[in-house]
């Protein structure tokens, strides 16, 4: 029985990434000196797996280089090495080569020989002479004595009965070894029943195999790593006298297992080429628990579902109580099963947090500066697409607050400071949104300098009264940016306006406080998900729109003494300090027969768009209540001013409205 191990890759991709997570927070936890035994062996694990998976599907590249980190991860392990700063740098400069090479190999593009290779000349720089002999006498459960080296490998090797019921061909395996060096197998038949007792699903046969060649143990290992738990191994050295050291054999497995295994590597990546690669969002994980509270909640509608329909048989108006009984039920059992469902794409945002400590550790580092990163709140969940998607504002915002927020050591001490800086990651959840705060206790925000650099744009002008808020709000412009010197941190005035965007596109807003001499605080929010949206129903002419909750500041009707107009065309409003453009959704839309055509008939909803406030015109306000949002763009194509729609209570469909685009939309007009 053959199996096509090409089914199992994307599964071996995500598995290996979590492994690379695992071990950049391992190796970050770390502390210098001798090693804890146990974040080691963590470690390790991770690492393991990753050789042994990337050496069974044929990534042997992947596999030597992973089993360099492996010697020297070994090494600590076993208190050979002590944990210093060089070490633990070089390995997590190696993961990141192991993601690269990782990403190469699923998306089927070259690898950056030349990075490889650099990063393995680092590692085995720090593993040095001695380390290198060590290397190889753990990488034996029997290491050869000084006068001697191992030439080969007696391989006792006993498959249990049901092995090939697990998907695991001992052929292969056999295959496997012989790609090492000259494989002599000798089939034991014994076990072998008569035709009419024999079993074709397992397995009878046993095998000894005499591996001749400098190969290493570990090598070994990988080939058996998957079958460990269903036979029985054995495995003897085999040594002559040695005629060089030792080490010599370590520093030749690489390339000679490199070398041996070369014909595969080609047949197995040309299989990636026909493989479609599923999206970064293709799978997630979901806890049993949730699984079997959605599986009582079926049951449950399914009770509710059998009892209607035994009313709806003979149905009377006696029977018009539990009719009504059955259709409340129905309806909490189907609010209850839509929680549930949305539960399963709940993350905990520990899935974006992760990426920060060793984000601050190396910009520190590289800046010069104390930082000590602290977060809260990484079991807050949220929805799966919004992790993905707001990682790289996180990231900006991050960088911001170690570039400009917080000070030198020597300018902390100076102003009564530690001369470590704190940044504070904190997630919450508030309101039926989740809220996501970066806190620096830096040197804060000064606002005059950010007025005075904004009448220098041409973003205010000259004389404006603004509020502290309004001025702050100028960090998000376009090009903005109060960096002294362009640094590849930060300065370049690309980014905060794309943050915002970023933000504001998932339904969000962002906004800063700061205190000059105290720190800043930048505040995200959030909905849960982007599949559920609280909005307000509003009504023009015949037709129904969605304006979501988050954007809207407040509701109001208008006199003709608030109203003015701009050159014939533009109309405004007063709201307190602040004077208001007003957009007609019936001109944007064109919708002829509205009722209200004088703004004093209908009402005015505030909402706010790219940071900038305007009032939508519409005939009335119909209620709130969550609708799910259907893509245009997947089932139609993309409407500008609309992100999506929905369908009502009544089955017409309802367009959700785009804010921002809408507000575009309507200053082309």
């Amino acid at each position: 029985m053959s199996v096509d191990l090409e089914q199992f890759h994307q599964v071996f991709f995500e598995e290996s990434f979590e492994g690379l997570d695992i071990m950049e927070s391992g190796l970050m936890e770390l502390d210098l000196g001798d090693a804890d035994s146990e974040e080691i062996n963590t470690i390790f694990r991770a690492a393991h797996s990753i050789k042994g998976g990337s050496g069974t599907f044929g990534f042997t590249e992947i596999a030597s280089f992973t089993h360099i980190m492996e010697t020297l991860l070994d090494e600590m392990r076993d208190g050979r090495r002590q944990v210093t700063r060089d070490a633990i740098d070089a390995l997590l400069h190696s993961v990141d080569v192991l993601r690269m090479m990782m990403n190469s190999v699923q998306d089927n593009t070259d690898l950056d020989q030349a990075r490889v290779a650099e990063q393995m000349a680092e590692l085995e720089a720090i593993l040095g002479g001695e380390s290198s002999a060590g290397a190889s006498s753990t990488a034996s459960t029997e290491p050869a004595t000084a006068s001697n080296k191992i030439c080969g490998w007696n391989i006792s090797f006993i498959p249990d009965e049901t092995m090939m019921q697990t998907g695991n061909d001992p052929l292969r395996i056999l295959r496997e070894l012989q790609e090492l060096g000259e494989a002599r197998i000798t089939t034991n038949t014994e076990a072998l029943p008569e035709l009419d007792k024999l079993n074709p699903e397992n397995c009878y046969l046993s095998w000894n195999i005499e591996l001749l060649g400098d190969i290493s143990r570990d090598l070994i290992n990988d080939v058996f790593l998957w079958v460990e738990d269903d036979c029985k191994l054995k495995v003897e050295a085999i040594n002559e006298p040695a005629e060089q050291p030792a080490e010599t054999a370590l520093n030749a497995e690489p390339v000679a297992a490199e070398e041996a295994q070369s014909a595969p590597v080609e047949k197995t990546e040309k299989k990636v080429v026909k493989e479609k690669k599923p999206a970064a969002s293709s799978s997630i994980r979901v806890g049993i628990d949730k699984i079997d509270g959605l599986i009582n909640m079926v049951g449950e509608l399914v009770i509710t579902q059998s009892m209607l329909s035994l009313l709806g048989e003979d149905f009377s108006l006696e029977k018009l109580e539990k009719l009504q009984d059955g259709l409340g039920q129905l309806e909490r059992h189907t609010r209850e099963l839509q929680e549930s469902v949305m539960m399963i794409r709940m993350l905990p945002i520990s899935f974006s947090f992760s990426r920060f400590p060793r984000l601050v550790r190396d910009l520190s580092s590289q800046l010069g500066k104390k930082i000590e990163l602290k977060m809260s709140g990484e079991n807050t969940e949220i929805d799966k697409t919004l992790i993905e998607k707001i990682g790289d504002p996180l990231v900006h915002l991050v960088r911001n607050s170690l570039d400009h927020g917080i000070e030198m050591p020597e300018d902390r001490i100076a102003a009564g400071k530690p001369e470590t800086g704190t940044i504070n990651l904190n997630a919450y959840h508030k309101g039926g949104n989740i809220v996501i705060e970066i806190i620096d206790d830096g040197k804060g925000i000064d606002a005059d300098i950010i007025l005075q650099k904004g009448i220098e744009k041409g973003l205010v002008q000259e004389g404006a009264k603004m509020s502290k808020t309004q001025i702050l709000d100028l960090i998000f412009q376009p090009g903005f940016s109060t960096a002294a010197e362009i640094t590849d941190v930060s300065g370049r005035g690309v980014g905060m306006d794309v943050v915002r965007k970023n933000i504001m596109s998932l339904g969000g807003a962002v906004e800063i406080q700061s205190e000059v001499g105290k720190g800043s605080t930048i505040t995200i929010r959030l909905p849960l998900t982007l599949a559920i949206l609280d909005g307000q129903t509003v009504s023009v002419g015949d037709e129904t729109y969605i304006i979501p909750l988050m954007s809207i500041i407040e509701s109001i009707q208008v006199n003709s003494e608030m109203i003015n107009k701009v050159g014939g065309r533009g109309e405004t409003f007063r709201l307190r300090d602040e004077y208001i453009p007003i957009i007609r959704l019936s001109q944007v839309f064109n919708i002829e027969n509205a009722k209200a055509q004088n703004l004093e008939d209908g009402l005015l909803v505030v909402v706010e768009a790219d940071g900038k406030h305007c009032g939508l015109f519409v005939d009335d306000l119909l209620g709130q209540q969550q609708v799910v949002i259907k893509s245009l763009e997947q089932n139609y194509q993309r409407v500008t001013g609309v992100s999506g729609a929905t369908i009502l209570g009544d089955g017409s469909v309802a367009l959700i409205l785009d804010m921002p685009g809408l507000l575009r939309m309507s200053a082309g007009k």
